[in-house]
């Protein structure tokens, strides 16, 4: 339930054309709902605008598949994300309308009829290596309800390629960078613009990389000013927060 929702169910009971009655059973399960293996927050979209994500890492495919039932009982959208292959098969099995996003390994249930989204967010991304993070980040933004695009392959190895689309880089309210090896590339985009940037530190590179933790520190100790960073391979949460921040700036 979102405070739309919210505010439609109040208002039928005020006119009389929905009864105390129904608006209590419409309540039952809220603000949570005990699945037995899950406590569904069905009281989030309310507080923090959107519903509950499922991390799908580490849940059973019948677990997934019964908080996913839960939440569309509740919500018109649907976000899993690191689902596994088995996972991901009972999802589409037994949710109507999931669709899976194979390189980052999201399933997602979008309302009908598809919602244009607001403002912009571009997702930069280094190379195509860094591609299944960039991934999660746009379906994260997009679920979240920001018009989201994306700009791929534009690494600081052929910067050439990056100042090529520097009028798009400004015509985003958000941007959301990703990028392993070195991470350099949040710093030179953050030298063009004057928004937003999210940094999002991937675990693609060789030894000294570390896993990421290379590109993490070199992103922390970005001489550009309005460089924010979060953690290694984490784009849910850059998704979820250039969204965030979009949905302000489009509001103003």
């Amino acid at each position: 339930m979102d405070p739309r929702d919210l505010a439609e169910l109040l208002t039928s009971v005020r006119e009389g054309t929905l009864s105390v009655e129904e608006a209590q059973r419409r309540l039952a399960d809220f603000p949570m709902r005990d699945l037995g293996h899950t406590q569904l927050d069905t009281h989030r979209a309310l507080r923090c605008g959107q519903a509950e994500v499922v991390f799908g890492a580490g849940k059973t495919p019948v677990q997934l598949v019964e908080v996913a039932r839960a939440i569309l009982e509740h919500h018109d959208r649907l976000l899993v994300t690191r689902a596994t292959p088995e996972g991901v098969a009972a999802l589409l099995a037994e949710i109507p309308g999931a669709v899976h996003h194979g390189r980052c390994n999201a399933v997602t249930v979008e309302p009908r009829p598809a919602e244009p989204g607001e403002g912009l967010v571009l997702v930069v991304s280094a190379g195509t290596s860094d591609g299944p993070v960039a991934e999660e980040a746009a379906v994260a933004a997009r679920m979240a309800g920001a018009r989201c695009e994306m700009l791929g392959d534009v690494g600081v190895a052929g910067i050439h390629r990056l100042l090529a689309h520097t009028e798009r880089l400004r015509e985003a309210q958000v941007l959301v960078v990703v990028a392993g090896m070195e991470g350099a590339l949040p710093s030179v985009v953050g030298g063009l613009v004057e928004r937003p940037v999210i940094a999002v530190p991937t675990s693609v590179g060789y030894g000294a990389s570390f896993g990421g933790i290379a590109a993490l520190l070199s992103m922390l100790n970005s001489c550009a000013a309005g460089v924010t960073v979060v953690n290694i391979d984490n784009g849910f949460g850059a998704g979820y927060a250039a969204a965030q921040i979009n949905r302000l700036a489009a509001k103003r």
